[in-house]
């Protein structure tokens, strides 16, 4: 067991058994994915998505990675001509899945968050929605993010987190009856959905997930609550100072 495994409560699950499980959950559910985010979270994915590009501030001369990013719904917002907007995503089915809609501008590469094929101190900002909870090691996939960046680049997660207490029955019926029944309706895919779930219930909540950031590196690592601490946005910094101390140590 790993020692977030054992922080966090996870099962005892082979490492290579649960990168497995991972991707035949989004085998399962890529062709209907971006529909079923819609009708489980009422639409309200796509402001927590819009408020993660803002957050992001995408701008000309960037190269900007979307980790995770699977159909590119989250890429595309960000993309332009005058940018580096890429999609880095291990399976394929999501990526072939969105490249016939998204921005044109949007470029596509299989990698895995643990081991993106990108060079070290390359990268501006990385963001990932709704996908850290799906790595195999959170605490390699942190520091593979902190490798590609550039020095003062940032790092931007969207993920669901711990609600209000006030939230919390409603948010469990929703969760554990609801969700998995429209996953064997619509998308043929129960299973899948009720792994979802249950990776939202194993996850950290926000101040142990800051904890998390800190502890890979990072600096100025803060966070903002969307709808009630449904969902949380965190943000990290690589220090300027990293790439010459680097250097320095070689």
């Amino acid at each position: 067991m790993t020692r977030l495994a054992h922080t966090f409560g996870y099962q005892a699950v082979d490492e290579e058994e649960r990168e497995q499980r991972i991707r035949r959950v989004f085998v399962a559910v890529a062709r209907r994915y971006d529909l079923m985010n819609d009708l489980l979270s009422l639409g309200v994915h796509r402001l927590w998505k819009r408020a993660l590009v803002r957050m992001a501030a995408p701008a000309a001369g960037q190269c900007i990675v979307d980790l995770a990013g699977g159909t590119g719904d989250v890429a595309s917002r960000m993309a332009g001509a005058d940018r580096l907007v890429s999609v880095c995503d291990p399976s394929v089915s999501m990526m072939q899945a969105g490249q016939l809609r998204a921005h044109r501008h949007v470029h596509w590469m299989a990698g895995t968050a643990e081991c993106m094929p990108l060079a070290s101190d390359s990268v501006d900002t990385v963001t990932i929605a709704f996908g850290i909870r799906n790595v195999t090691r959170i605490e390699d996939a942190l520091a593979e993010v902190r490798r590609v960046l550039k020095p003062g680049g940032r790092f931007l997660c969207l993920e669901f987190s711990t609600p209000a207490a006030l939230l919390r029955p409603l948010y469990d019926f929703f969760s554990f009856k609801v969700i998995p029944r429209l996953g064997a309706l619509i998308a043929d895919a129960p299973e899948a959905y009720t792994y979802l779930v249950e990776s939202i219930r194993r996850f950290p909540d926000q101040d142990a997930f800051k904890a998390l950031i800190e502890q890979a590196g990072f600096a100025d690592v803060r966070w903002r609550n969307l709808s009630l601490g449904i969902a949380c946005i965190h943000v990290g910094h690589k220090a300027p100072r990293e790439a010459a101390e680097d250097d320095h140590g070689r």
